[in-house]
This record gives C-alpha cells, sequence and structure tokens, in this order.
C-alpha cells in the first residue's frame, strides 16, 4: 500500500461532490467525448464513455476522432422493474440508444450507443418513469443484487425488502445528480456547498462495493463473489439472519502477479436488525484501511489480506459495531444459476424464466427477441426479474394468462430453453468488443461460435443435457465472473485466451489455469479429451468442474484459512 494518493482520489475530492465540469462538457458541440477527469466522474452518474473499436483505426487514419459514444446503467436492486417500465425502456433504447437492451450479469439493464447529445434525455427518461443509474458505476456501492423471484416465497420477499432497504441505507446523497440530469433550470453554482456525504466524504470509496443476498439453498448470484456477500439463513421458515461472508472480487490485471481473484469468506451471523448497521461499517472499513494509491490493490479482498486477514478484518469491523457478531449459523448451497421454465409460487401465482443469451435483446436478421420481450410486457400483468445469469424472469403470472405468454415466447424464440444444450443454457459473457475499452479479446460477439463447437463435443459423449456453467471474459478483470465457473475463457489477446477449469456447481470454488494464452484449436481439443475422460470416468451424479477438481486435472486455489469462534 502507498501513502501516494492516486490521480483519481484528487479528482473525486476537488469535485464539487461529482459535479466536475460535465455540465459544460455535455454542452461543448465540437467534439462528442468530455474530458478525462469528467469521463471518472460520470461513473458515479451510471454512465461510461466508449467508442466503437472496430472503426477506431480507420477513423484515425482519417484524422478522425474517435467515434465516441455513451454506456447507460441502470441501478435496480434486486432486478426487479414493472412492465410500464419495461416498455419505457424498450421506447428509450429505441430512441437513444443501439443494440437494443442488455441484460448484465448484476441484474440490471445498461444501454450502449448513446450519443453525447442525448445522455440527458436518456438518464432523465431513466428516472421518469421511477428508476435511476445513481451510483450504479463508479467509486461506491454497486447494485444491491438478491437471489432473483421475491415473488416466490414470503421469505424471498423479506429479503429482498432488506436489500431496497440497504440500498436508501447506503445511497450516496450528493444533490449533483439532480442537478445534472433531472431538473430543468440552471444549476446553482454554490449547491455543492450544501452537499455531505457522512458515509464516503468527497472522495468517496476507493474501489467500487458490493452487497448481494443469496437464499441457499440456491446460489443463484454467486455470493461469495461479492464484497460483502449475505447469506439468508432460513429457520422454521423464517429469516433469522445473515451469515456474513467479506473478501470477494472475481478483477485481476492483465500482467500483474500481485492482482487475483477471491471469493469471500464467512466472519459471523447477525440477526435483520443489525444488517444496516454491519453493512454501514463494513463500508467504513474498507474506506477507511483502503489503498488509495493503487487501484489496482483496492479492493476489499486485498485490504483484508494486506492487514492481516480474516482475523483483523472481524476486529476491525466489530470495532465499530454496537453489538456482537455471532459464529455463522449452517446452511447449504446445492446449485449455481437459474433454473429455466414454469414454477409456481407459494401464493399461486406462476413464474416463467427464460433463457437469453449474454442478455442481449434485440431484433436482427435472424431473430426478434427484442420485440417479443415487448409484446410480453404490453399483456404481462406482473413484474420482471433480470437475473445475474444476464436471464429474465416473468414473474407473477395468473393461471389463465400463461397459455398467451407461452405463445409469445415460442413465436419470437424466446422458449429455446426447452431445447438448448445444458452448457448453452448456463453460459454467461461480458460485452467486450467493441465497446469495451479494456477488452483484449471477443468475448459476446464470439460466444455463440464456440458455444456451438463445444457442443459438438458434448454430443460426441451424449453430454448435451449436462449443466455445466461455462463463462467468457474479453479480459482478466472478470465481469461475467469466470474464475468461478465450471469452464471459463478469459481473453488474452485476439483470438487468444486463457483455459480455466474446476469450478464446483454451487459457486463455492475457484478454477485454475488448464491453458494459457491459447488459441481456439487448442481449446477445443483439450475439452474432447476431457468431455471424454468426464463421460467415462465420473461418478454418479457428479458435476463437470467437480471431476476436474477430483481427478486432478487442475488444483483449485485454496480459500483463507477459516475463523475460530470463541
Amino acid at each position: 500500500m502507498t501513502d501516494k494518493l492516486s490521480a483519481l482520489e484528487h479528482i473525486k475530492a476537488d469535485s464539487r461532490y461529482l459535479r466536475g465540469t460535465i455540465a459544460e462538457g455535455l454542452a461543448d458541440p465540437l467534439t462528442g467525448a468530455i474530458s478525462d477527469p469528467d469521463t471518472k466522474l460520470l461513473k458515479f452518474h451510471g454512465s461510461y464513455m466508449q467508442d466503437n473499436r472496430d472503426i477506431r483505426d480507420e477513423r484515425r487514419k482519417q484524422k478522425l476522432e474517435p467515434d465516441y459514444q455513451f454506456m447507460v446503467r441502470l441501478r435496480l436492486p434486486g432486478g426487479v422493474l414493472t412492465a410500464p417500465q419495461w416498455l419505457a425502456m424498450d421506447e428509450l433504447a429505441e430512441r437513444y440508444a443501439e443494440r437494443g437492451l442488455r441484460i448484465t450479469t448484476r441484474q440490471t439493464f445498461q444501454f450502449h450507443g448513446i450519443r453525447k447529445e442525448h445522455l440527458r434525455d436518456m438518464i432523465h427518461g431513466i428516472n421518469d418513469c421511477g428508476l435511476s443509474t445513481r451510483a450504479a458505476c463508479g467509486d461506491d456501492t454497486r447494485n444491491v443484487i438478491t437471489s432473483v423471484n421475491p415473488e416466490i416465497s414470503s421469505v424471498y420477499d423479506e429479503v429482498f425488502g432488506w436489500a431496497l432497504k440497504l440500498k436508501d441505507h447506503v445511497a450516496t446523497q450528493t444533490s449533483a445528480y439532480e442537478e445534472l440530469w433531472l431538473n430543468d433550470g440552471p444549476a446553482d453554482p454554490d449547491a455543492w456547498k450544501k452537499d455531505a456525504e457522512p458515509l464516503y466524504g468527497k472522495a468517496y470509496l476507493n474501489r467500487k462495493y458490493k452487497f448481494g443476498f443469496a437464499i441457499p439453498p440456491n446460489n443463484d448470484i454467486d455470493v461469495f463473489n461479492q464484497d460483502f456477500g449475505l447469506i439468508a439463513i432460513i429457520e422454521d421458515g423464517k429469516l433469522a439472519g445473515f451469515n456474513i461472508a467479506p473478501g470477494g472480487s472475481m478483477g485481476t490485471t492483465a500482467g500483474d502477479p500481485s492482482t487475483y481473484p477471491s471469493l469471500g469468506d464467512l466472519i459471523g451471523f447477525v440477526t435483520p436488525d443489525q444488517l444496516l448497521e454491519t453493512c454501514w461499517q463494513s463500508i467504513v472499513v474498507q474506506g477507511t484501511f483502503g489503498d488509495r494509491g493503487d487501484r489496482k490493490h483496492a479492493r476489499l479482498k486485498y485490504t483484508i489480506d494486506r492487514n492481516g486477514g480474516l482475523p483483523w478484518y472481524r476486529d476491525q469491523l466489530q470495532s465499530r459495531l454496537s453489538f456482537k457478531l455471532a459464529p455463522p449459523r449452517p446452511y447449504h448451497f446445492t446449485h449455481n444459476g437459474d433454473r429455466f421454465g414454469w414454477v409456481q409460487g407459494e401464493h399461486g401465482k406462476w413464474h416463467l424464466t427464460l433463457s437469453i443469451q449474454s442478455g442481449r435483446l434485440l431484433d436482427d436478421a435472424t431473430q426478434k427477441r427484442r420485440t417479443g420481450m415487448r409484446e410480453i410486457a404490453r399483456i404481462h400483468k406482473g413484474n420482471f426479474r433480470l437475473t445475474c445469469d444476464q436471464n429474465v424472469v416473468i414473474a407473477g403470472v395468473d393461471e389463465a394468462d400463461k397459455a398467451a405468454i407461452d405463445a409469445l415466447a415460442a413465436q419470437y424464440q424466446l422458449d429455446e430453453y426447452k431445447t438448448a444444450s445444458g452448457i448453452r443454457k448456463h453460459a454467461i459473457s461480458c460485452v467486450a468488443l467493441p465497446t469495451c475499452g479494456l477488452a483484449m479479446a471477443e468475448s459476446e460477439r464470439y460466444l455463440p461460435t464456440i458455444l456451438t463447437k463445444m457442443e459438438v463435443l458434448l454430443a460426441k459423449y451424449d453430454l448435451l443435457q449436462e449443466d455445466i456453467h461455462f463463462r467468457m471474459s474479453g479480459c482478466p478483470n472478470g465481469c461475467s465472473r469466470p474464475y468461478i465457473s465450471e469452464i471459463a475463457l478469459v481473453g488474452r489477446a485476439i483470438g487468444r485466451y486463457d483455459l480455466r477449469l474446476g469450478g464446483d456447481h454451487a459457486g463455492e470454488r475457484l478454477n485454475a489455469v488448464y491453458l494459457e494464452n491459447t488459441d481456439e484449436e487448442h481449446i477445443l481439443t483439450a475439452l474432447d479429451e476431457l468431455f471424454g475422460r468426464f463421460a467415462a470416468e465420473r461418478e454418479p451424479g457428479e458435476h463437470f468442474g467437480d471431476f476436474i477438481a477430483r481427478v486432478g486435472v487442475v488444483v483449485p486455489p485454496a480459500r483463507r484459512p477459516a475463523l475460530e469462534y470463541a
């Protein structure tokens, strides 16, 4: 850890609570961009500036500036939105964005290809229908995620309620968001002097901070991937409280072996009435001790590992709480990812989970899935739930309305979950090229190709219906959570990937590198051999990742030593 503050720390501290000169940059008609300091501040408002890398070189040759555009992301706790809100998002995408709607790996929508002159219209329109982009990016608490469907049972609904309370409890307080995107009149130049951030301070956090709630036996959010994971403990059918598991994060930096993926680990149990205080103070600990000099080492996992591990962290958190942390309570995860098709909740309503490849809903020459979801939203009387695996749940359907929704799903090719292979249904990818500035290789655009080739190999060994979690990332930053899957490809350069294997089916074990910086031919050759071994040597009920770890194809990394409790 360095005592010297990074340049970004100075930008944030001097930004007048996230204002910077964003307003002036948006008003400049001579460029499609805004300044570099303002691009950093814009993230706190839910947007990234990007450019189309497919045409970057050609525009450079023509002495043109890059094809600047903006991504906008919603803050959508638990991934819940109404049918009218879905239609409003669809309309905004049609008016201002490119490539339709995209479901992210944190239960929300993001929009790509928005031009600078339309950025305020886009964000204003999102807020007009009761949604927001505030703190969807940046060094703050990101979208709070939960096990997917609060309408399944009253316990799910209760946990979702706590997620909403947490979102409000740790929200940023600056009025810059309203000033830049919502107010119609001129800004008061002294408004920032009335602002205060009692939790974050003028410089906010050192890096992003993620909360997530899982409800055993389903680990459908990858709870150990969160900076501060929360595992709901259900006893006698009631919510007793939450096990807390800090220290998860997938991101690494290419070429820097001091960076690494990490899973969170248990340090205690809190009752529901202790939850908000615990989460607030967890942010205080990270804001106090997190590295503000080197952003590559600023996430909570590094704060824990650099300062003495879990015992140190538990002591720091405990010293700030008004109650004593209890030992973690027993739980058991059996499943990771989504379950597709219809399921009935305890209140009699039905819920349909659809598989959306890479979360991308668009219309093109081969399919009209965006139109299909729009038509469903027009007749749907319930809500929608976006999942962390980039899929969508049509929630709260009456028995009498199931047939109409099934018919639309079939008409618009949204029912492919019925026939898709197990690996295709459980595949995730990040956006990568052409819009992500960090991408080193293809991901979303390459996923259909590599999946089809892998399916040929799986069919060879009668494994097409085997549920295998497969994730692709265009770079080591790991937005698609590749380090926790059974099979992963992590981009190293155009056409080259690390092949990683051995994550478990419940999301409780990291995988490990099997082939480094290799091409498609070697990846497929390796998988051909391993699929064959799996088919011949697996134990009854054994999943692919567990087989890989059991027979020693790779040795998954160990987790932090478990805490001892008095």
